[in-house]
C-alpha cells in the first residue's frame, strides 16, 4: 500500500490537476494538504482581498475533496516542516504538487524538493497554471522574450493550443483517502477573514471555488464571447470573462479555458481570437517573471531607477490617498477606484488609466501604486500585477512609451459615452448631461448648478490639472534621458 501527499497551493480544484490525477493514478491512498505559511512569500504574501477570496475557495475546496472521498488536510507552516511531519505521520512515500513561478516560491519549493528526496520521499511537479512553461519558450538566439507580440506568435507557431487542452480534464469522481485522515486545523483557525467585515461587497460579487469558476466561464463563453473582440473594452458592459482571480486562485485552469474557447470554433472568430491573445498576456506575465525575477521590486529597464519621482511630501500624500479613495476629482479614475474597493476587481482599461494617472500625472511611483492593486485585488497576480504596473509606467517590458499619457477625460467619453458607468459608482455626478459627466470642472455654471452640483462641496475639484500634470510628466522624462 502506497501513500503520497497533494500539496495543493494555488490549484484549488479538481479538474485538470495534473498533481491530483497522478497521485490518484499511481498511489493507493491520497492525502490532500493545504499549508498556511503566507510567510514564505515576503515580500508578497496575499494581500486583503486575496485573504478573503482565499477563505471561500479552502472551505469549498474542501467540501468537494471531502464529497470525493479524500478529506483536506490544513497545516501551518514552515512547508518544509509540515510536509515532513506529515509524511512520516501517514507512511507517505511520495509528495506531489503543481508548480508555481514567483521568485520567492521557486526557491522555497526548490529547497523543499531537496530536502524531501533527501529524505527517501519521491518528489514530482506538474504544470497546473500555464499552457506553455516559462523556460519553453525562447527566441531564435535562446534568451527570453521582452515583447509580446513575437513571444505570442513563437508560442502558438511551437505549441498546439487546442492540443493542450485535448486532454481528459474531469475531476476524478472518487479518491482513495486515508481510512484515518491525520490531525488537521479548521479553515476558520486560519484567521484570513478580518475583524472589520469590510468584504460584503465581495460577496455579492463574486462566488469563489471550483464550481464558481466553471459557472463564469460558462456565462462568459455564451453571453460575451463572441462579442469579446469590442465589448472588452467599455467597462460598462459585461464584456470581459472575469475569469482572473478563478485562474490566479487555480479553481479552473488554462486548458480548460482554451477548450471552452475552441469549442463550435470559437476560437476562430473575432472575439475567440482576442480572448486567446488575454490568455497570452497572462503567459507572456508569467515568463518574465520567471526570466526576470528582480522586476517586482525593480524596473525592468534600470535606467527608470534614476526616474526623477516627486518628493514624498504632505500634498503628495493627500493626493495618493484621493486617489486610494476615489476622490480625485476626475470621475472616471474615481468610479475605478470605488468599483475596485467594492468589487476587489476592476476593468483591464481602467486600470491602465488609473496606472496612468498615478505614475504620470501624480508622478508617484509605479510600485507604490502596484502595492495598492495587491492588496485590493482578488486578482492580484504577482506576475500579472507588475507586468501591468512597469507597462503603465513606461519602465517595463513592452510598455508603453512613457510619452504615452492617458487622458481619463478622454479614455470615459470614447468608452463610457454615454457616462452609464461614471453614473453608477460616482453618483454625485450622474444628474449632469453625457457631454460632461467625465470633465464636471469644465461644465458651465448653469448646467453644474442645474445638476445641483457644486464643486468643493459635492463632489471634488481634481487633484492635478490634466495638461499641466502631463507636461511635468514629460520633462520629467527628459531629464531622465539627458542624465
Amino acid at each position: 500500500m502506497s501513500a503520497v501527499l497533494v500539496w495543493l497551493r494555488r490549484d484549488l480544484r479538481l479538474a485538470d490537476n495534473p498533481a491530483l490525477a497522478e497521485a490518484a493514478a499511481r498511489h493507493d491512498t491520497v492525502i490532500p494538504v493545504y499549508i498556511h505559511a503566507p510567510e514564505e512569500e515576503a515580500p508578497w504574501g496575499p494581500g486583503g482581498a486575496q485573504r478573503w477570496w482565499l477563505d471561500r475557495s479552502l472551505r469549498a475546496l474542501a467540501a468537494d475533496l471531502a464529497a470525493a472521498g479524500a478529506p483536506l488536510t490544513v497545516r501551518r507552516g514552515p512547508s518544509g516542516d509540515a510536509l515532513a511531519a506529515l509524511a512520516a505521520e501517514t507512511g507517505a512515500t511520495a509528495v506531489h504538487w503543481n508548480r508555481l513561478y514567483e521568485p520567492a516560491v521557486v526557491a522555497r519549493d526548490r529547497g523543499i524538493k531537496e530536502r524531501l528526496r533527501e529524505a527517501g520521499l519521491i518528489v514530482q511537479s506538474f504544470n497546473a497554471a500555464l499552457l506553455v512553461e516559462p523556460w519553453q519558450v525562447a527566441t531564435g538566439q535562446g534568451t527570453p522574450y521582452r515583447v509580446f507580440t513575437p513571444f505570442w506568435k513563437r508560442l502558438v507557431a511551437d505549441h498546439d493550443l487546442p492540443g493542450a487542452a485535448a486532454h481528459d480534464a474531469r475531476p476524478p469522481a472518487a479518491l482513495p483517502g486515508p481510512a484515518a485522515p491525520p490531525a488537521s486545523e479548521g479553515v476558520d483557525d486560519l484567521g484570513l477573514l478580518p475583524a472589520v467585515r469590510w468584504y460584503d461587497g465581495l460577496e455579492a460579487a463574486w462566488h469563489p471555488g471550483e464550481a464558481g469558476a466553471r459557472a463564469r466561464l460558462a456565462v462568459f463563453a455564451g453571453e460575451a464571447l463572441a462579442g469579446y473582440d469590442a465589448g472588452r473594452e467599455h467597462p460598462g458592459v459585461a464584456g470581459t470573462s472575469a475569469l482572473s482571480p478563478h485562474l490566479h486562485f487555480g479553481e479552473i485552469g488554462p486548458r480548460q479555458v482554451v477548450a471552452a474557447v475552441a469549442a463550435d470554433g470559437a476560437a476562430a472568430t473575432d472575439g475567440g481570437e482576442a480572448f486567446l491573445r488575454e490568455l497570452g498576456w497572462r503567459e507572456f506575465a508569467h515568463h518574465l517573471l520567471f526570466h526576470f525575477p528582480e522586476t517586482p521590486q525593480r524596473p525592468l529597464d534600470r535606467k527608470f531607477e534614476a526616474f526623477p519621482w516627486r518628493d514624498p511630501d504632505a500634498e503628495a500624500a493627500a493626493e495618493a490617498e484621493a486617489w486610494r479613495a476615489g476622490g480625485s476629482g476626475v470621475p472616471l479614475v474615481d468610479a475605478a477606484m470605488r468599483q475596485l474597493w467594492a468589487t476587489g476587481w476592476m476593468h483591464n482599461r481602467l486600470r491602465m488609466v488609473v496606472a496612468s494617472f498615478w505614475t504620470k500625472n501624480l508622478r508617484l511611483p509605479w510600485l507604490d501604486g502596484a502595492r495598492w492593486f495587491w492588496d485590493t485585488l482578488v486578482d492580484a497576480d504577482l506576475a500579472a500585477n507588475t507586468l501591468g504596473w512597469q507597462w503603465a509606467g513606461g519602465c517595463g517590458a513592452d510598455a508603453a512609451p512613457y510619452f504615452r499619457i492617458f487622458n481619463p477625460v478622454r479614455q470615459g467619453e470614447r468608452f463610457d459615452p454615454d457616462g452609464a458607468f461614471v453614473s453608477a459608482w460616482v453618483p454625485e455626478v450622474a444628474a449632469l448631461p453625457a457631454k460632461h459627466i467625465h470633465a464636471p470642472w469644465q461644465a458651465p455654471g448653469s448646467v453644474l448648478a442645474a445638476a445641483g452640483i457644486e464643486l468643493g462641496r459635492d463632489y471634488p475639484r481634481p487633484v492635478v490639472d490634466l495638461k499641466a500634470s502631463r507636461e511635468a510628466a514629460l520633462a520629467a522624462f527628459q531629464e531622465l534621458r539627458g542624465g
